[in-house]
């Protein structure tokens, strides 16, 4: 049964690269999971050999705290850096481990980030000094839609699919290797891997965004990013101040921000479906089931779904 949510939700993200044998990470991985259930958090945990990454939830930030320590000692590692925003919903239905080859996919487990506070780390305040120069490019690692509800002004966006593209995008973007690059992401992770693939692809002049987008909003919102910061949760994305978005909510057919209001083609729900499916008639619609049931006869009235699994996750 779900709990009353009391005021307000504390959310953290973090990540750490560190070694974990790998014959430990699924039985550590069980041991965190049980102990984020025990704790009654609720989040996304990713686990591999290099490390941990995550994002959870509860309804105090001492739980929140007390479970990251906890973390930490287990596996050995130093205090676990965090990002937090806070939410009147529940931003995950359930707390989940999910143990991987990476902790954020490259596609290329060798490549391993730089020591921690290198030069290449900006805080928000130098970040923001260094892109009043004019002699610098400003590139975004992450996803299409991710850019596409929000970026920092005049960044370069990729359009790439998937972070595992991103070494193809630097063999054919014809970026200037001898240029001042900065680089940034949702919350420093992409580009811990992202610097030294650049490194590696002969651009030697690279600065990241430490603790990304959600580390600057935190200090400056309103300010040098446009738009709203998309993140892998039920929230969907953040704002400037980093509440929950009031603008987006789950596309029903592809998952991605949808915006687009419709009015389901066959049972007469009002939803928002993504600026790409809306395109498309059958997609029209407040769900799978009802897109599905559309293209077999369209016209044809179905059933009221009544409230949509999807849209009652970001009430519960």
């Amino acid at each position: 049964m779900t709990k009353p949510v009391e005021n307000r939700l504390h959310i953290a993200a973090f990540y750490h690269f560190g070694y974990v044998r790998p014959e430990d990470l699924e039985s550590l991985g069980a041991a965190i999971e049980n102990e984020g259930d025990r704790r009654d958090l609720r989040g996304l945990i990713i686990f591999a050999g290099e490390g941990i990454n995550g994002t959870i939830c509860g309804t105090s930030v001492k739980a929140v705290e007390s479970f990251l320590t906890w973390v930490a000692e287990k596996l050995g590692f130093p205090e676990l850096p965090r990002k937090w925003s806070e939410s009147e919903a529940w931003p995950f239905r359930r707390f989940r481990v999910r143990v991987r080859p990476e902790i954020v996919t490259l596609g290329k487990p060798e490549v391993q980030p730089l020591p921690p506070k290198s030069q290449t780390h900006l805080s928000p305040e130098e970040w923001d000094r260094m892109m009043e120069e004019e002699d610098v490019l400003v590139l975004d690692t992450r996803n299409w839609y991710e850019t596409r509800i929000g970026k920092f002004k005049n960044a370069i966006d990729p359009e790439i699919e998937e972070f595992h593209e991103f070494s193809d995008y630097l063999d054919k973007a014809e970026l200037p290797k001898d240029k001042k690059i900065m680089i940034y992401c949702t919350g420093g992770i992409r580009c811990e891997k992202a610097v030294v693939e650049m490194n590696n692809h002969g651009f030697q002049n690279v600065y990241q965004l430490d603790g990304g987008i959600l580390n600057y909003l935190a200090k400056f919102p309103n300010r040098k990013f446009d738009g709203e910061c998309f993140v892998f949760d039920y929230r969907v994305a953040v704002n400037q101040e980093l509440k929950p978005t009031k603008l987006y909510t789950l596309c029903p057919h592809c998952g991605q921000p949808a915006d687009q209001p419709v009015n389901c083609l066959r049972c007469d729900i009002d939803v928002m479906v993504c600026v790409e499916c809306v395109k498309t008639e059958k997609y029209q619609t407040c769900s799978k089931n009802c897109s599905n049931h559309y293209a077999l006869a369209p016209g044809k009235k179905g059933r009221n779904q009544g409230p949509l699994p999807y849209l009652m996750a970001k009430e519960n």
